[in-house]
């Protein structure tokens, strides 16, 4: 066990730990013994440093004396992994580490250590990003990539891991039997297909003509099938639609009562989701961000029934309550708003993204400190930090399909085409930094470019500075290509941390 202690000391430690224990391992493996040495302990004897050492360690049964909080029964003590003793940070290290480097392992004994932590034990309840990083690691040793495979019963027998997706069905396998196959994979041969594509040949040039004549009377009945595709007979009249919206909006301003309020809300979630209408439009019309701070959390909590499609009605949800709200926020939101925003962003990650983040951050005049703690909070308390960074990597160098995001039409004024740097903007990228997430290079390389862009705007902005200083602490391998343009940045600003900024980069 003491020669692992290196690389348990990385994992507990080390902010971005992922290439430290790749690097270590890679040294522990290429290194040998020296001749001369005398000395050797016995637990470095028993257990070599090799990456099946590693998981044979990880995977080691040890007893672990378990207490379920539901019941009034003593603590009972069970079996579990050795991995399943550390604390759940460490775990979520781990199997992020695993799921990187998952070419150094045997794929056999990761799956079977990722199904192990994800079908947790009877009395021990999983962390959930525990639960986030063993499934991402499964994912990565799977041979299939289809959404459908986090949903399958983890517990098959592990000699049956990847046959399943390698073996033929037995027709196909009856069939691969026949002589000169054309592909090695498709049995069909030559001579097979020449016959067929004969046949098809003959069969089209009887058919051409036929066709022909069908033509017109078939482009009648497409169009047709469209205008009923488009016009289904459920959907309420314009006019309907506008009454029902008005007579919502009047009751959400008037609600005295909880149950009034569930009402409503079932109202328009039916009238938004399940009636085949434009349900922004319909929102526009409800106008929900117009009720108070109380109110509105009571309907995300009801508006929501926690099934839908992530870039659907919750996005429209976000966009539709709390987005408004915030865009024109100038002193510190409430907390009942900002904890039922947190708690509904923790369910629907992908929508609190493209439904509230986003638009947020394009807002027109730019984010103030009162929109900063709110992204924070956000991005610290309901994203996993290699989400944050894949989000800034969008933010800062994705195309304009990778920053779509879901608005209101009628809030479209409020939000920029561009990004607009702020001082805030920069104090939120250091929150972001001082949350332990790793920038990806392109990210970097962009807020390198602004720095040396807006230096002389912000050249006495204390904001500015400390961002800087941070940027260059937490990225500092990533910057060394950088280091001219930035101390020609840095020459610019007059703060009281321009001296150690420049010290900082000397040394780059």
């Amino acid at each position: 066990m003491e020669s692992w202690l290196p690389l348990f000391d990385i994992f507990m430690n080390n902010p971005t730990p992922e290439t430290e224990a790749s690097l270590w391992l890679q040294r522990s493996n290429n290194a040998t013994p020296s001749p001369s040495s005398t000395t050797t302990t016995a637990a470095a004897a028993a257990a070599p440093v090799t990456t099946s050492a590693f998981l044979s360690l990880l995977t080691q049964p040890r007893n672990a004396i378990v207490k379920d909080p539901s019941l009034s029964s003593p603590p009972t003590t069970t079996r579990v992994m050795f991995m399943q003793t550390l604390p759940d940070f460490v775990q979520s290290r781990i199997l992020s580490f695993l799921a990187c480097e998952h070419k150094m392992f045997s794929k056999r004994e990761l799956s079977k250590l990722a199904r192990n932590i994800l079908s947790g034990s009877a009395n021990q309840e999983v962390d959930f990003w525990v639960k986030r990083a063993a499934q991402n690691l499964f994912d990565a040793v799977s041979e299939s990539s289809y959404e459908w495979t986090s949903g399958l019963d983890l517990g098959f027998g592990e000699e049956r891991v990847g046959e399943e997706f390698d073996a033929l069905p037995d027709w196909l396998k009856e069939a691969t039997r026949a002589s000169d196959p054309l592909l090695s994979w498709l049995p069909l041969s030559q001579v097979e297909l020449n016959s067929r594509m004969s046949a098809d040949a003959l069969e089209n040039n009887d058919d051409l003509l036929s066709q022909a004549e069908e033509n017109s009377e078939d482009d009648l009945k497409a169009v047709t099938m469209e205008i009923e595709i488009n016009h289904p007979s459920n959907v309420p009249h314009v006019l309907e639609i506008q009454q029902m919206a008005t007579s919502l909006k009047a009751r959400i301003m008037n609600i005295e009562s909880t149950s009034e309020i569930i009402a409503v809300s079932n109202e328009i979630r039916e009238l938004c989701v399940n009636k085949g209408v434009d349900s922004l439009q319909v929102l526009s019309l409800i106008e929900p961000w117009k009720v108070d701070d109380e109110t509105a959390s009571l309907l995300i909590c009801h508006l929501s029934s926690g099934n839908e499609e992530e870039f659907g009605w919750p996005s429209q949800v976000l966009c539709a309550i709390v987005l408004p709200k915030f865009l024109i926020l100038e002193e510190p939101a409430s907390r009942v708003l900002v904890t039922v925003t947190i708690e509904y962003c923790k369910l629907h990650q992908r929508a609190a993204v493209y439904g509230l983040l986003f638009p947020l951050l394009f807002r027109k005049d730019g984010i103030n400190n009162c929109i900063c703690d709110v992204i924070t909070r956000i991005v610290r308390e309901c994203l996993h930090p290699a989400h944050v960074s894949a989000f800034c990597q969008k933010l800062l160098c994705g195309d304009e399909e990778e920053k779509r995001f879901i608005l209101l039409p009628c809030h479209q004024c409020l939000i920029s085409v561009d990004l607009v740097w702020t001082e805030s903007l920069f104090v939120l990228f250091q929150n972001i930094l001082n949350h332990n997430v790793q920038l990806t290079r392109d990210s970097v390389d962009h807020l390198v470019y602004r720095i040396r862009q807006l230096a002389e705007r912000f050249c006495k902005s204390l904001k500015f500075g400390n961002f800087l200083l941070c940027l260059v602490n937490k990225c500092a391998p990533l910057l060394k290509s950088h280091k001219s343009s930035l101390i020609e940045a840095v020459d610019c600003t007059n703060t009281i941390v321009t001296k150690s900024m420049l010290s900082k980069l000397a040394s780059l």
